[in-house]
């Protein structure tokens, strides 16, 4: 397989008239092709598998490796690219080939956390400063207000995280079930205002979104964005799931209207239709855009055993050179700060977190 970077067609995008931009792509588009797929070569997989077994034997924090203090110069050329495919490409990419099932957690995680900071300032996930999230099922209940989904083994609605970007890294896949799925928001948003423009236009209203919790003392529960905007140009989307939905429950927070509701629900019916499956193997690294992608995963049986249960590692970052973004949307993603919480980067965790 051959990365290629996806042409470059973009025009002005503007409320309520079709967008024309890299990331619109068709689910069969990215079906027929391996294209958005970048196969490690021998000499990175060397290059990340040496400054992990640095790192690791210094005891270095990871949260003190940085792009200059342990540099990656096979690799960081390809990775730059890789974020310019990003930004201005198909909004996703998956790096293939790290041997994780031959490294320790803590060195996949420092390899991970490496590449990581090639794409921007990382950020706290949870209410324990955790800078590396672990994907597991932990037996929540995804329906409850303060359960986040990636603590569960159910099938999530398709969702954008907040940061930038964010990375997944497969420890373990799943026994059964737990697949990896990306739909285009671009290609949401199209195939909406072509079937419904009406709810289309409330959806380039600000909603409520839920902090599922995890605030300071006096903090808000919430904050308040469009789920599609515009700015500079550029068209941006936040995903109709958890985040809104449970915010209609919250203290002072006006109960969903009915339209709101259809607009969500056809939000996710249109997800689905637009959606491909991606393959998530042992060292797969996927990376999306969020603002012009959504995600979810398959619902999943787990192994019995501890080790072997399905595991991602997962980073969020911050690109304050990114997306031109309408104010309040990058301020609303940096990260879950809860006072007197420090940050920490556990390569493995056992409890929801």
């Amino acid at each position: 397989m051959v990365f290629k970077p996806a042409p470059r067609r973009r025009e002005v995008a503007k409320p309520m008239e079709p967008i024309i931009d890299p990331a619109g792509w068709l689910p069969g588009e990215m079906e027929m092709t391996d294209e958005w797929i970048y196969e490690l070569s021998e000499d990175e997989k060397g290059e990340l598998l040496a400054v992990a077994e640095i790192a690791e034997k210094s005891g270095v924090d990871i949260l003190d490796i940085t792009q200059e203090n342990f540099p990656l110069p096979l690799l960081d050329k390809r990775l730059s690219l890789l974020r310019d495919e990003l930004l201005e490409g198909r909004g996703l990419f998956l790096i293939r080939g790290l041997p994780v099932l031959e490294m320790s957690y803590k060195a996949a995680a420092i390899a991970f956390w490496a590449m990581g900071v090639r794409f921007g300032r990382l950020i706290s996930q949870n209410g324990k400063g955790h800078m590396i999230g672990h994907v597991k099922d932990f037996g929540g209940d995804y329906n409850e207000a303060n359960v986040r989904g990636y603590q569960t083994a159910d099938q999530m609605r398709f969702h954008s995280d907040q940061g930038d970007y964010v990375g997944l890294m497969c420890m373990n896949s799943a026994k059964s079930g737990g697949e990896s799925l990306v739909a285009s928001s671009v290609t949401i948003y199209n195939k909406m205002l072509k079937h419904r423009p009406d709810l289309t236009e409330i959806l380039i209203n600000e909603f409520y979104q839920t902090k599922h919790g995890e605030i300071s003392k006096g903090e808000s529960p919430y904050y308040k964005l469009p789920i599609f905007s515009f700015q500079n140009g550029y068209f941006s989307a936040r995903g109709t799931g958890a985040h809104a939905l449970k915010a209609f429950d919250l203290p002072g927070v006006p109960a969903a209207t009915d339209k709101q509701l259809e607009a969500f629900a056809y939000f996710q019916t249109l997800a689905r239709e637009c959606a491909f499956e991606t393959p998530f193997m042992p060292g797969d690294i996927q990376m999306l855009l969020n603002h012009v992608m959504v995600h979810t995963r398959k619902s999943f049986q787990d192994w019995p055993e501890i080790e072997r249960k399905r595991h991602l590692m997962r980073l969020w970052m911050v690109d304050d050179d990114g997306r031109s973004l309408i104010p309040g949307f990058r301020e609303n993603f940096c990260g879950i700060e809860i006072q007197g919480i420090p940050h920490s980067a556990p390569v493995n965790v056992f409890e929801a977190a």
